[in-house]
C-alpha cells in the first residue's frame, strides 16, 4: 500500500533526519547537558549515541524491508495484528494537539528575539509558520528535504563559524578522565539528551518514499544519526568553552556566544537558523503525521482522507492535520494553556512508540537484528520507568484506545532473516 511518490535520494534522507533530530534542541539541550554534568556530558554524548543505535538499527531494519508510509503502527500491525496498529496510530496521533503548539511556539519565540513580538504577533507568526508548511507539504517529500538538506548545512556552518572565530581547537576540549567522571551526573544529564533522538519514528513514515528503500532508508537513518550526535557535541563543546550557560540559561546561551563573537547584528542570522532548525522539526512531523493519517485511512478507500494529489501526495490528510493543530494552537492561546506540563506527558508517548517498535522488531526480525530489538526494549523499558508516575498518561492512553478502537481484520506475519 504506497502510491506515494518515490522522489528522496540518500542525500534528501540524511537532511530529513538531521534536521528533525537536531530541532528546537540544538540551541538549548547541550547547555542543559552542561548544567546537568558538566564536563562530564562530552561523555554522555558518545555514550547516549552507543545506546540508541540498537534503537536505530532496528528501525533501518524494520523500514528497509517494510517501508510503508505507516511508520511504526504499519511494523507493529505485522507484528500483532491491525487492532494494535490502528491503536499504535491514533497513539502517534494523539501528541498532534499538545506537541505540535508547544514546538510551533518555541519557533515563534526566534521572532519575538529577533523583533520583540509579543501576544498576537507571535500567534500570526506560529500560524505563517503553518502555512509554510502546508506550502511545502504540497510540493512533495523531494521539496521538503531539499530545504531540509539547505537548513542541516546552515546549522554545520554556524557550529563550524563557532569553532573558528572562537580560537576552539581539539587541545581545548575539557573532556575530563573517565575515573573522574560522575555516573550520577552523566545519568541525569542522558535523561535530558534522550529527547534530542526522538525523530527516528517520525523518518520511519517516509520510508515508502525513497527511490530505493531498500539501500538508502537504513543508511539516511544511520548517517543522519552520527551526523546531529556530532552536531550536538561539538555545541556541547561551544557552551563549555565560553561557559556562559551557568548565568544565562540554557536556550540563551548560543544566541549570547554568537553576538559575543560576531557582533549584536549577528543575533538575527543565529534567530533565522534557530527557526529554520524548529521549521525543520515541526515538517517533519507534520508530513508524517499526514503519511500516517491517509495510511489508515486507505482502509477506507472512498474516504477524502484516503485520497492522494495529481502530484501522489496525501493533501488532504495534511490539511487534515493541520487544521488540528491550528485549532488546537489557537485554543492554547486563547485560553493561556501552559505547554510545559502536558509536554512531559507527551514525551512518554514518544517512549511507548518506540517501545512498540522494538518488541514488533522482537517479533519480524531474527538473528542479529532480533537481539538488538531485544537490547532496544529494555532501553525503551528504562526510559518509560525514569519518569516515574507520568509515565502512567502513556499506559492509560493506550489502554484506552486499545477498548474504544473496533478491530480490524488480521495480517500475516513475515520475518526477516539477518
Amino acid at each position: 500500500m504506497s502510491g506515494l511518490k518515490q522522489e528522496l535520494g540518500l542525500a534528501q534522507g540524511i537532511g530529513l533526519l538531521s534536521t528533525s533530530l537536531l530541532g528546537t534542541g540544538v540551541f538549548a539541550v547541550p547547555a542543559l547537558a552542561a548544567l546537568a554534568a558538566g564536563n562530564s556530558s562530552l561523555w554522555a554524548w558518545p555514550v547516549l549515541i552507543l545506546l540508541v543505535f540498537p534503537v536505530a538499527i532496528v528501525f533501518a531494519a524494520l523500514g528497509r524491508h517494510f517501508p510503508s508510509a505507516g511508520g511504526v503502527a504499519h511494523f507493529v500491525g505485522l507484528a500483532f495484528g491491525p487492532r494494535l496498529e490502528r491503536v499504535t496510530g491514533w497513539l502517534f496521533l494523539s501528541v498532534i494537539p499538545v506537541g505540535l503548539p508547544a514546538a510551533l511556539h518555541i519557533a515563534a519565540g526566534f521572532w519575538q528575539g529577533m523583533f520583540g513580538w509579543q501576544g498576537p504577533l507571535l500567534l500570526m507568526a506560529e500560524l505563517g509558520t503553518l502555512a509554510l508548511i502546508w506550502f511545502i507539504g504540497t510540493r512533495g517529500a523531494g521539496s521538503s528535504a531539499n530545504l531540509q538538506s539547505l537548513i542541516a548545512g546552515l546549522i554545520v556552518a554556524l557550529i563550524v563559524a563557532i569553532w573558528w572565530r572562537g580560537g576552539i581547537t581539539f587541545r581545548d576540549i575539557p573532556f575530563p578522565p573517565l575515573p573522574q567522571v560522575s555516573v550520577s551526573a552523566m545519568s541525569a544529564s542522558l535523561a535530558v539528551m534522550f529527547w534530542c533522538f526522538v525523530g527516528l519514528e517520525a523518518f520511519a513514515h517516509l520510508a515508502s518514499e525513497f527511490k530505493n528503500p531498500e539501500r538508502d532508508f537504513p543508511r539516511a537513518l544511520m548517517i543522519g544519526l552520527l551526523l546531529a550526535g556530532s552536531v550536538y557535541w561539538a555545541c556541547t563543546v561551544v557552551v563549555l568553552h565560553f561557559d556562559v550557560w551557568r548565568t544565562l540559561g540554557a536556550a540563551a546561551s548560543l544566541p549570547a556566544i554568537v553576538v559575543e563573537l560576531f557582533g549584536k547584528q549577528a543575533l538575527w542570522i543565529a534567530c533565522i537558523i534557530g527557526y529554520l532548525a524548529c521549521f525543520a522539526s515541526l515538517n517533519i512531523y507534520i508530513q508524517s503525521f499526514a503519511r500516517l493519517v491517509w495510511s489508515q485511512a486507505a482502509y477506507k478507500p472512498e474516504s477524502a482522507l484516503a485520497k492522494l494529489s495529481k502530484r501522489q501526495l496525501p493533501v488532504n490528510a495534511l490539511n487534515a492535520v493541520l487544521f488540528c493543530c491550528m485549532v488546537c494552537t489557537i485554543a492554547i492561546y486563547a485560553f493561556s494553556i501552559n505547554l510545559d506540563t502536558l509536554i512531559i506527558y507527551a514525551n512518554g508517548i514518544f517512549i511507548m512508540i518506540y517501545l512498540l517498535c522494538m518488541l514488533a522488531g522482537c517479533r519480524l526480525l531474527k538473528g542479529r537484528y532480533k537481539a538488538l530489538a531485544i537490547v532496544g526494549s529494555a532501553l525503551c523499558l528504562l526510559l518509560l520507568v525514569i519518569p516515574g508516575w507520568k509515565s502512567l498518561y502513556a499506559v492509560i492512553m493506550l489502554a484506552v484506545l486499545w477498548l474504544l478502537l473496533p478491530k480490524r481484520r488480521t495480517t500475516t506475519i513475515r520475518s526477516i532473516q539477518p
